[in-house]
């Protein structure tokens, strides 16, 4: 056989082994920041950082779609309006960092309704390195000093239960370019506790994927090979939350040794926008969060609702 069939021959193998597998894993990022809506915005939440690896788990039930299984590392920190040392003394929220390794599964049914369950172990207060990630982060972008982490919250550890529960609306009325869904999640545990409830609506720039394939709920990965995928709409979501208990706001469940508490505004009303994309093994998407108001400041009575901006990017792998 001459040396240019050989040639074609391994090309053509290459290709049905290579290309025409499944990508069954994905790893990536998500960061949270108030700069990513406003340079002149950095309170109550602002910053968050998760790293996740996701894969497709074993299905024999044929009702199920998918499985995934999930596991991500993650922080979050929190600081009240004002960070400048004029106002040390001023304080709408405490300070405190919240740092978490977790575990979930999610599983997509073929109705396209969705279950997200995941567990968190972790640390709240100086354990979780809030301080220390907030003035790095401050000092290399050449942002302003951070004035007030002496009052932060004492250490709590952190066990918690997260689940979703989401159901597409109106199937019997099916549009290629538009989908509403309800959605409800809960929160269980001893730096969370509460419930929400809302209805998500994507608005397709191209033919929407269905939610089993989609990154909507992060559903990219699949054991069946995916040619030329593209995917890209705009998503809304108004919810209601009620917060039960949120020791970030209130310190921990166990002791009252914190030197800054405040008491919580339970209902809230929260919003979710932004833009999903993918293209064959990568998805962006840019999210605007808005929380409404989160605690009750007597003293100072300037803590408001809030926003942020949330950016995450994944790379699908074989």
């Amino acid at each position: 056989m001459g040396s240019k069939k050989v040639f074609f021959l391994l090309f053509m193998l290459a290709s049905v082994f290579g290309f025409s597998q499944g990508k069954t894993t994905e790893i990536g990022f998500i960061t949270d920041n108030d700069l990513y809506t406003s340079f002149k915005n950095d309170m109550y939440y602002t910053n968050g950082l998760e790293i996740f690896y996701r894969f497709l788990s074993k299905n024999e039930n044929i009702k199920i779609n998918k499985k995934i299984t999930e596991f991500r590392v993650g922080q979050y920190i929190y600081n009240p309006r004002f960070i400048n040392a004029e106002a040390v003394t001023i304080n709408d929220r405490p300070f405190t960092g919240y740092l978490f390794a977790e575990a979930g599964r999610s599983f997509f049914y073929q109705s396209e309704s969705v279950l997200k369950t995941d567990f968190q172990i972790g640390y709240m207060g100086p354990n979780a390195l809030g301080e220390e990630m907030q003035e790095s982060f401050h000092h290399i972008i050449g942002y302003k000093e951070v004035y007030g982490w002496d009052n932060q919250l004492h250490n709590a550890l952190a066990l918690q239960a997260h689940v979703l529960y989401s159901k597409k609306l109106f199937k019997e009325r099916h549009h290629d370019f538009t989908d509403f869904h309800f959605q409800s999640e809960a929160n269980l545990g001893t730096i969370f506790t509460g419930v929400s409830t809302g209805i998500l609506a994507r608005f397709g720039f191209k033919k929407l994927l269905p939610v089993y394939d989609s990154n909507l709920h992060d559903a990219s990965v699949s054991f069946e090979p995916q040619y030329n995928v593209r995917e890209f709409y705009f998503y809304a979501m108004p919810s209601v939350n009620y917060q039960f208990y949120d020791a970030t706001i209130q310190g921990s469940m166990f002791n009252d040794t914190s030197p800054l508490t405040f008491d919580l505004e339970p209902l809230r009303f929260n919003a979710e926008a932004g833009f999903k994309y993918r293209h064959n093994d990568f998805n962006v998407s840019y999210s605007f969060m808005y929380r409404g108001r989160e605690l009750k400041d007597p003293d100072t009575n300037t803590n408001t609702g809030y926003f942020y901006g949330s950016i995450r990017l994944g790379f699908l792998l074989k």
